[in-house]
């Protein structure tokens, strides 16, 4: 799994890159539970759960008339599946080993490598599991129906990217600050129940209320994603260009952090943690 040659072409390393990427990301998968369709049925149960949890909130509350007039249970999925997929990304990259880790000294395997595994592990399981409760839904309960399901898939690889951008800054400062990283990222993630938007519709929600929700990218992909999903909503207070920028902003400085702190990491820092 890391035989490494000084001596390979441009196209036989960037197989080797591949392949170890290939393998790291089965690795990542296993980790929850030995045996994959376990893990998966899992993080199918994770999805359904919440999903079912907010559709008898919304139900018992009498809430349902302010969602988009069209399939209500469409409107939950929408929010929860993009929620899920923003969050496991951003735990899942925060909790990639760390260039002091053991994994590290066989080389080809970089922390570049580590980190891009781990985020396609999230996303692996999680559209894996999107796919089946969408197909099991639409058998079982009522059609599903997308406007533009392209762009509203998307919306979910950009909640994805969103997070794995955020994942990056808070890996590349926990050498530094590993407790107060920690604490932080649960406090964002723990946040994300209400300021991510999928409990509500934006269109109909007060200016003055906007002003605490549109910094997050998770609440522009979400918005944006019920307009693609649903014929008669028009989003008018949320981009998908704010979360592209935003992502892509943290994202490099991610990168830059992680680069400054593997050159300065020591396997001593963690010794009396």
């Amino acid at each position: 799994m890391f035989q490494y040659s000084q001596r390979q072409s441009g196209w036989t390393a960037a197989f080797s890159i591949l392949t170890l990427i290939f393998h790291n990301t089965v690795r990542h998968l296993r980790k929850s539970h030995g045996n994959p369709l376990l893990g998966l049925a899992n993080n199918l149960m994770q999805n359904v759960i919440l999903v079912l949890t907010f559709y008898f909130m919304f139900s018992i509350l009498g809430l349902k008339s302010s969602a988009i007039r069209g399939d209500f249970m469409l409107y939950i999925m929408s929010g929860i599946f993009l929620f899920i997929c923003h969050n496991k990304s951003i735990s899942s990259v925060f909790g990639t080993e760390g260039p002091a880790s053991p994994m590290m000294q066989h080389a080809p395997m970089n922390t570049a490598i580590a980190i891009v595994s781990s985020a396609l592990s999230v996303l692996y399981t999680q559209v894996l599991s999107i796919f089946v409760i969408l197909f099991a839904y639409d058998v079982g309960w009522h059609p599903v129906t997308f406007q533009h399901p392209l762009s509203a898939f998307g919306m979910l690889l950009l909640a994805w990217f969103s997070g794995c951008s955020i994942g990056m800054v808070f890996l590349a400062v926990k050498p530094w600050f590993p407790k107060l990283t920690g604490i932080v990222s649960n406090v964002y993630t723990r946040a994300n129940m209400i300021t991510s938007g999928k409990m509500f519709v934006a269109n109909q929600t007060p200016g003055y209320l906007l002003a605490m929700f549109s910094w997050n990218p998770l609440f522009h992909t979400i918005d944006q994603a019920r307009g693609f999903t649903f014929v008669n909503y028009t989003p008018h207070h949320s981009n998908w260009q704010y979360a592209v920028y935003f992502s892509l902003t943290l994202f490099t400085l991610g990168l830059l952090g992680e680069f400054f702190t593997r050159k300065r990491v020591s396997a001593s820092w963690s010794a009396g943690r």
